[in-house]
């Protein structure tokens, strides 16, 4: 299994919980020196010799192409975890792309969709996305995803690269299901980790938030637990389905918009990003 950002946050969770499960657990991060460490201690903490850490830049397609390049072996599940949030200034990954949507969505499809043959392999791989209650803050932005023309605003360029995740899942049933491929969506809840770092922390109240175990729950459940044996493209939060919502809910922020789940908005998204994939290579 891949957990993606698998050394931080709720990252660290997934990773722990899997490994502690007996699977052989590849976490994959930019920075892999500072990852080593904590993957030691997992290795200790699960009793599992078997957690290594590879080098990941989900910014930079050159990486994504390096990491796909040296894999070989099935892949039995790949949590694409890692995320960044809000960032205050408008930055551009090294394709140009808009940050939040290059590392959130765009090198997560490049890496799912590079690591195709090896998910195949494993004839029942499940591919998880790790969205955010942040979907119900704004659709894909279709004809300006990057900001060129529209004002760059942190909340709403988060909100697209979330909303893409879950978008993602829909776009795997609906491309990858011939090759036993499955894969689910979900909102890991808040959870107070370094991903707040420029929003000046965790908001939610107190009584409302989660521990990194309890964020990490639902990715497990979606990457190996049997009850959710060929679920594909649902949204999860909770441990549950989530129910889609007509309009953003304005005390507890639960449930998934319809246009995150829309099937005619996955087949866009995805011609979307493998047309970026070619302008990117």
């Amino acid at each position: 299994m891949i957990v993606t950002g698998g050394a931080s946050g709720i990252g660290i969770e997934t990773t722990a919980a899997l490994a502690a499960a007996g699977a052989s657990v590849v976490v994959a991060v930019r920075r892999p020196e500072a990852a080593e460490e904590v993957a030691q201690d997992l290795r200790i903490r699960t009793a599992n010799p078997d957690i290594s850490v590879r080098s990941l830049d989900l910014a930079d397609l050159r990486s994504v192409g390096r990491f796909v390049d040296g894999w070989n072996g099935p892949i039995h599940a790949l949590v694409n975890n890692a995320g960044i949030m809000a960032l205050p200034d408008l930055r551009r990954s090294s394709q140009g792309w808009e940050m939040q949507f290059a590392t959130n969505y765009l090198g997560h499809f490049a890496l799912t969709f590079g690591l195709r043959r090896f998910l195949a392999k494993a004839q029942g791989a499940r591919v998880v996305s790790v969205s955010s209650s942040g979907s119900l803050f704004g659709p894909v932005f279709w004809d300006d995803p990057h900001f060129h023309f529209i004002p760059y605003d942190p909340l709403l360029a988060y909100a697209q690269s979330k909303t893409a995740c879950t978008l993602l899942s829909v776009g795997i049933k609906q491309h990858l299901a011939e090759d036993g491929i499955v894969s689910n969506a979900l909102n890991p809840g808040a959870i107070a980790t370094n991903l707040q770092r420029h929003t000046g922390g965790l908001r939610t109240p107190e009584h409302l938030r989660k521990t990194p175990e309890e964020g990490a729950a639902t990715s497990v459940l979606l990457a190996a637990s049997p009850l959710v044996e060929g679920t594909n493209g649902r949204y999860f939060e909770n441990c549950a389905e989530a129910p889609v919502v007509p309009s953003r809910p304005q005390l507890r922020l639960e449930g998934v918009p319809g246009y995150a789940l829309d099937p005619s908005n996955a087949e866009r998204l995805w011609h979307m990003a493998l047309g970026f994939l070619g302008e990117g290579r």
